[in-house]
């Protein structure tokens, strides 16, 4: 038995675990229950608000399907033309950094806020960081410091809804200086916790045999008649280098230890469950009073995005991180939320963009693989903001909407985070990194983007802009040398195979 059940157990014995458990928050006219939806219910919700009638199905990833996802490089571009990132709306040109910054860059992040990943609300509740615990462990070679943390949402305006974001940092112990840190969004959870010494497990087997005794007099003839028995026993003292490991890279978080970075895991469930069912609840309910939403009002992804940004002001007080060069990363639908963070959150200094695809880097108007009526549909559509069915109705009060007709897509996004440091990451199909990511439309997407990083007096990835003409380097090649970066590894659905290339990438322009 772990000791964690181990206490679990005798909490039970003694009669304490009850206390142990929250307490609920009576309801009162004040406060009425957050609404209850399943997400089929908050998306017909939504449909209604906006008056649309029927949505265009998704296309299915199975090859065989009849509705199977387009994969015909002949007619995968129906809207070739992308928004131009240099011209303003009132059609004049953008040719210096200035006019982007004032006028050009506010008309984008306008577009994309009120169509595709939805606004910030006007006030959000503080959020309070604790630490609480530090351990002292050991990661491959490297003695670190790993701190697990909460950040409690103020939920004074809303005490029927709580949130508490659940983050670990972990830093190298010997460090002579700041470091910088690599945000990731996942579970949270310390690296190697330390075990008592055998002393320490002595004492705790004693007072626990004392405790089972009380709650379960009978137990003392069972410990009399096997005296050297413990009910806890040591653990196999943990493999300071790592565990052993086949051939590849060691783990990414082990990665950015040895090189002198430190790490933070930051738990985006903790923020924001990832369904449509719990949009009156987390933050985004929070701070609805437990209502639905409105069609401008912040999907998942820009909600995760909000939190990534509270971690880092409690990165901001840490006198051990450099603050300064923090980046975010994050795969799949984190992917999504780690390029949305670094567009919209500036104090963050770079970002790994991980196999992001639709809603991420992707081309919306690209019709190849997973499309914007994937995310229309009521299974991912909490990733977005509610104006974003509109570009999935088939029949609607306004008619219908198609992907071109988005003032915005990924170019945008990506042009956003310019000039700081934007890697672009995905893997193969062969190895799991599906075909329905599209990453020739994501390769587009970066080369278009990259008229901005220029205009900025960053580098770009170093080939034209043409985004209709400009192919996929090979697999395993990547385009290093600017602030924008591309790199299709060998591997699948991950972007671990690229993270000792973004460490390098990155050691060279923060100069660690």
């Amino acid at each position: 038995m772990t000791m964690k059940n181990l206490f679990f157990f005798a909490l039970l014995l003694t009669g304490s675990y009850a206390v142990a458990q929250d307490t609920a928050t009576p309801t009162s006219g004040k406060y009425p229950p957050p609404v209850n939806f399943t997400a089929e219910q908050d998306h017909k919700n939504m449909m209604d608000q906006l008056g649309i009638k029927a949505l265009r199905p998704g296309p299915s990833g199975d090859e065989k399907a009849p509705n199977h996802a387009n994969y015909d490089e002949a007619l995968a571009n129906p809207y070739p033309n992308l928004p131009d990132l240099l011209t303003l709306k009132n059609g004049k040109k953008v040719t210096t950094p200035e006019m982007w910054w004032k006028q050009r860059r506010p008309e984008i992040a306008e577009d994309l806020e009120r169509e595709m990943y939805g606004r910030l609300p006007n006030k959000i509740p503080k959020v309070t960081w604790t630490v609480k615990y530090t351990d002292f462990e050991y990661m491959g070679f490297t003695p670190v410091i790993a701190k697990q943390l909460v950040g409690h949402v103020d939920n004074t305006d809303c005490p029927l809804i709580n949130v508490d974001i659940n983050m670990t940092l972990v830093l190298p112990a010997k460090a002579k200086g700041k470091v910088p840190v690599l945000m990731m969004f996942g579970r949270s959870a310390v690296p190697a916790p330390a075990q008592p010494n055998p002393e320490e497990l002595e004492k705790i087997n004693k007072a626990m045999k004392t405790l089972l005794i009380n709650a379960d007099p009978e137990l003392k003839t069972v410990f009399d008649q096997h005296p050297a028995y413990m009910p806890i026993t040591a653990q196999a003292p943990a493999f300071p280098f790592g565990a052993p490991r086949g051939a590849g890279d060691p783990p990414s978080p082990q990665q950015l230890i040895a090189d002198g970075w430190g790490y933070v895991l930051i738990d985006p469930g903790s923020i924001q469950a990832d369904n449509g069912a719990g949009l009156t609840r987390g933050i985004i309910g929070m701070v609805n009073k437990g209502q639905p939403r409105k069609p401008d009002d912040w999907g998942a992804l820009r909600a995760w995005a909000w939190g990534a940004a509270r971690g880092l002001d409690y990165l901001e007080t840490d006198t051990a991180v450099d603050a300064k060069h923090v980046g975010i990363e994050g795969v799949s639908r984190y992917g999504k939320a780690a390029l949305v963070t670094l567009a919209f959150e500036p104090r963050f200094a770079m970002a790994l963009v991980g196999s992001s695809g639709e809603g991420g880097a992707k081309l919306s108007r690209r019709n190849w693989g997973e499309a914007v009526e994937s995310l229309t549909g009521s299974g991912e559509y909490h990733w977005m903001a509610g104006n974003f069915l509109k570009y999935g109705a088939s029949d609607a009060t306004f008619g219908s909407k198609n992907p071109g007709d988005l003032p915005v897509d990924a170019h945008d996004l990506i042009a956003l985070c310019a000039p700081r440091l934007t890697f672009i990451s995905y893997g193969v199909p062969e190895q799991g990194d599906a075909k329905w990511l599209d990453h020739q439309g994501s390769y587009m997407a970066t080369v278009a983007a990259g008229a901005v990083f220029k205009l900025l007096g960053a580098k770009d990835l170093g080939v034209s802009n043409d985004y209709k003409t400009e192919k996929m380097p090979g697999v395993n090649v990547g385009l290093l040398d600017g602030e924008l970066a591309w790199r299709q590894h060998d591997g699948g659905h991950t972007d671990a195979p690229n993270m000792k290339y973004f460490i390098q990438w990155a050691d060279k322009f923060i100069k660690h």
